[in-house]
């Protein structure tokens, strides 16, 4: 027998996916870093800077994760599509922005770890994972770092760098959210950013 009211008493589990409806926001854009620790704030001020930009938007949540915690895996779980901002150590020049997609972005979180939030990222995608639900479109976009000291100001490499920031994850957002057909998507721009993979 199936009951229509809850037995008294009971836990229930309630997942809006299984019944055809809206869960969450289908694209997360997460800015991660300390921003009491220069370059490390650049994910923090791209978020502030593309709030600015867009305001609300639909089908996107703008959040500051700061240095990130647990806390944040439920959101990254009911995002159908993931982009994180941060600066991270690959290697290039200063400045350098790259955007790591997909599998790519899972070897770059597996690699050598430079700070606590590239380690607790990769903790929650490892969870989200584990309980299957990683989200399907995934996307770091990252600035190589000059200097991750005390300091309220990014460096004057990580501060050029910013707009490619911005440019790189509105190019995301144009591909992967959905519903950009009305006149309220026409802020966020059609373009493509070149990247290495």
């Amino acid at each position: 027998m199936i009951r229509d009211d809850p037995i008294p008493g009971a836990i229930t589990t309630f997942w809006p996916e299984r019944a055809g409806l809206p869960c969450g926001r289908p694209l997360l854009v997460l800015g991660l870093g300390n921003r009491l620790l220069g370059d490390d704030a650049a994910g923090p001020i791209v978020i502030e800077q593309l709030v600015q930009r867009h305001g609300e938007h639909p089908d996107v949540s703008w959040r500051d994760g700061g240095t990130l915690g647990l806390s944040l895996l439920p959101e990254i779980e009911d995002a159908d599509a993931l982009v994180v901002v941060d600066a991270a150590r690959f290697g290039a020049e200063p400045g350098t922005v790259q955007v790591f997609e997909g599998l790519v972005m899972d070897e770059q979180l597996g690699g050598r770890k430079q700070s606590a939030h590239e380690l607790a990222l990769a903790d929650l995608m490892g969870a989200a994972a584990l309980g299957g639900r990683l989200p399907p479109r995934r996307a770091l976009v990252a600035v190589e770092p000059a200097d991750t000291a005390l300091g309220l100001e990014p460096t004057p490499a990580v501060a050029a760098a910013l707009p490619a920031l911005v440019a790189a994850v509105e190019a995301l957002v144009a591909r992967w959210a959905p519903g950009r057909t009305n006149a309220s998507d026409a802020a966020l721009p059609l373009q493509e950013v070149a990247h290495e993979a």
